[in-house]
């Protein structure tokens, strides 16, 4: 448990990997069970909120079909709350020294963000081969992946920032890509209406999306 390659597996859930920020846990649940009836088996509940940890034990306990994973942790003392919490997974925006070393004997896998060359080369160095590729649209979106895969062929990535589902597509189809992280599956009107319904069918979307599919739903930013 914790070492650096697990984290590949749950990358490989969904196209789409959910990044959520829940104000209330009670709706945790329901939220979970609208992405997996929408084909989605995965998310990532971010500590943004005094929610994050309660809807995280909530989500583990409650809907075990759905893997969750803790998100916005900028701390060792973050990796080991959401272990506790009962998160399959911990991502982080960044990486420390700390959050690498820890990570590789975490009792849950860990996904570090990287933003440049040095920073890929630092985690590769640490024993990590899968990255959060943050903020993707702003730090160079798809040319900067197809940059990366000449010198790191062997890392993979899970871009997340200013994706959006009319250019998910083009992020999927890099080879280096195993999935891309987005809040426009759960915008946060969405979850305060308790519209399950239209979470389902963004889902959907998304899981088209990545096998190559079309639909027209809006165009929000992740």
């Amino acid at each position: 448990m914790g070492h650096a390659t697990d984290i590949e597996r749950f990358l490989k859930i969904s196209p789409v990997l959910p990044v959520v920020t829940i104000e209330d846990a009670a709706s945790a649940c329901d939220l979970a069970r609208a992405l997996l009836a929408g084909g989605v088996g995965v998310m990532e509940v971010t500590l943004r909120s005094a929610a994050g940890l309660p809807a995280i034990e909530a989500i583990a306990r409650g809907v075990p079909d759905v893997s969750v994973g803790a998100g916005s942790v900028l701390r060792v003392a973050d990796l080991h709350a959401a272990a506790d919490a009962g998160a399959a997974f911990a991502v982080s925006p960044g990486a420390t020294s700390a959050l690498l070393d820890a990570g590789r004997s975490a009792r849950i896998a860990y996904l570090p963000a990287i933003a440049t060359a040095s920073e890929l080369m630092t985690g590769m160095d640490a024993g990590y081969g899968c990255f959060k590729y943050f903020p993707a649209a702003s730090a160079g979106g798809l040319e900067m992946l197809r940059a990366f895969a000449g010198p790191f062929p062997q890392a993979r990535f899970c871009p997340t920032g200013g994706i959006t589902e009319r250019t998910l597509a083009s992020y999927l189809a890099l080879p280096n890509v195993l999935c891309a992280g987005g809040s426009w599956l759960t915008p946060r009107d969405l979850i305060a209406s308790h519209d399950w319904a239209r979470i389902t069918r963004l889902a959907r979307v998304a899981c088209r999306m990545g096998r190559g599919g079309k639909d027209t739903a809006p165009n929000n930013s992740a």
